[in-house]
């Protein structure tokens, strides 16, 4: 039996139908109250629980031999710094913990590129060290203490591996995730400007085969940095208007211009709807003005790995989206 946390989630929704696929049997932990459309027709057994709780985290763990933990709040929102660290540091040491207690046999922990550091020198490899004292979102700060949770857990004598995931486009993406919102925006026709920048992009089925890649062959206590490729926001959007029939917006905002946009209405927020997510706040342009690239060597070479196509990722999460109804108007591919 395989547990699997986050399982509704972009990523773990992607894993569980992989894992499916195999021929795995796959228990997944929901938490009631929440959207679980992501694995509510699958053949999955339910544990249900929260990970800010142990004793739940406990029983789902138990009778598993290996253990997936994809689950994680996601943001980039300063005001949900507390439910950030709660679910993505304390969920992960309670996974551990509890992997520790049952005597699980390996666990995977999906890790964040923004864990990793930035060198403007080279791509970003395993072994670039986060700088402590730069600004660094909620997010950030968490997905670097759930790596040294790992590392505590490694010492203990847990077999724990990090699956580092970048930016996931592809289907099942019910939620939707922060850049499957990008893409309804565009499609809807919503999306009136952009700025310039970059990031690297993770095609959903080559992050779910990253982890298990991790799981097969992944050395205990290391990480592996899983990305399909490296997409300016032109030339991303220049596929979404490919996929869609949709010219992309005639607006370029200057960076600098959109960071202070977002420090404006990022602060609006805080004051009349403190709960909203922010589309885009100032870390979230920081990032994207960064441009930084990843090395997937490591991975490659160590564990097999290879990327397969982000164009076809994002034709699928296209189709995914349409087949929910949520496009209005669908167009055929230009």
């Amino acid at each position: 039996m395989i547990l699997v946390t986050g399982a509704s989630g972009h990523l773990g929704a992607n894993l569980v139908r992989r894992l499916l696929a195999d021929g795995e049997e796959v228990r997944v932990l929901v938490r009631d109250g929440s959207d679980n459309r992501g694995v509510d027709a699958l053949p999955v057994e339910r544990a249900r629980g929260d990970l800010r709780e142990y004793p739940s985290v406990l029983a789902a763990v138990r009778g598993c031999r290996r253990v997936y933990h994809c689950g994680a709040r996601v943001s980039s929102a300063e005001s949900h710094a507390r439910e950030i660290y709660e679910t993505n540091v304390g969920g992960t040491r309670h996974v551990l913990r509890a992997a520790l207690a049952a005597g699980a046999e390996r666990v995977v922990v999906t890790g964040s590129f923004s864990a990793v550091g930035h060198d403007p020198a080279r791509p970003s490899d395993e072994t670039v060290p986060v700088n402590p004292f730069a600004r660094l979102l909620p997010y950030q700060r968490s997905k670097v203490a759930v790596e040294h949770e790992c590392l505590k857990a490694a010492a203990d004598g847990l077999d724990v591996v990090i699956a580092t995931s970048c930016a996931i486009l592809g289907p099942n993406d019910f939620l939707p995730s922060r850049m499957g919102k990008l893409l309804l925006d565009f499609a809807n026709g919503r999306l009136r400007a952009y700025i310039p920048g970059g990031f690297e992009f993770v095609a959903a089925r080559d992050v779910a085969e990253g982890h298990v890649l991790c799981m097969a062959k992944g050395r205990t206590g290391q990480k592996y940095i899983f990305s399909t490729e490296f997409l300016t926001v032109d030339a991303l959007l220049d596929i979404y208007a490919e996929v869609t029939g949709r010219p992309r917006p005639r607006l370029r905002l200057p960076g600098p211009v959109m960071l202070g946009l977002a420090h404006v209405t990022t602060a609006a927020l805080r004051v009349v709807a403190p709960r909203a997510e922010p589309r885009f706040t100032p870390g979230a342009v920081r990032i994207l003005m960064l441009e930084r690239r990843a090395d997937t060597t490591k991975a490659r070479t160590e564990l097999g790995f290879q990327p397969t196509s982000i164009r076809d990722a994002i034709r699928e999460q296209y189709a995914f989206f349409d087949s929910l109804g949520w496009i209005r108007g669908a167009r055929r591919p230009a």
